[in-house]
């Protein structure tokens, strides 16, 4: 890739679709964690045993997952801001910004060629992501469970990209493309 300044348009999708997918992330693990609904279960019927009142585990797991609710809609809220921000990044190049690259040109060196591969896989996984989110949501719910096992399955392109993205740039800062995060960050290479 070339060595090239970021236009203010280009940072702010950049760090905005970064924020929505870190914050999304971290729902996901709180969920499968600390927030799990048979985890948050056993602590209520924990604290219920120690106070002499009792819920069956069918109530108390109604109950763990009214208290995880609120994050959970935090997750849905931030899709709702990803695909739009993902709407606004396909609509970019139409005005000259963000212009998707082609990874078949012959004429671009096989790390550009990897580098153009590895964003699209991205942008396919993403886009499976969030249609099966929407569909979960909006869809049919004869629908709702494949959507569901494909929208789990989807996920799984983000960390790999993550680790390839982050070690990338890392590389290229040092080594050939020393400034590459001051020029993302602020939009100029510093001196």
């Amino acid at each position: 890739m070339e060595n090239r300044n970021y236009t203010i348009i280009y940072r702010i999708m950049h760090w905005a679709i970064a924020f929505c997918l870190i914050f999304l992330l971290i729902t996901i693990f709180l969920r499968l964690t600390w927030m799990n609904k048979e985890h948050v279960a056993d602590i209520i019927q924990n604290y219920l045993a120690a106070t002499d009142k009792t819920l069956s585990r069918e109530e108390v797991i109604v109950l763990a997952k009214q208290i995880r609710k609120p994050m959970w809609d935090w997750h849905i809220y931030t899709g709702y801001i990803l695909t739009g921000l993902f709407c606004l990044r396909l609509t970019l190049p139409f005005f000259g910004n963000m212009k998707f690259a082609n990874p078949l040109d012959k004429q671009l060196s096989l790390k550009v060629k990897f580098q153009y591969w590895v964003y699209l896989i991205f942008y396919a996984g993403l886009t499976i992501s969030l249609i099966t989110g929407l569909t979960i949501e909006f869809g049919p719910k004869n629908m709702k469970n494949i959507m569901e096992e494909i929208h789990v399955l989807s996920i799984y392109y983000l960390i790999p990209f993550l680790i390839i993205h982050l070690g990338g740039v890392l590389i290229a800062e040092f080594t050939t493309q020393p400034g590459i995060i001051s020029r993302i960050v602020s939009g100029t290479k510093q001196k």
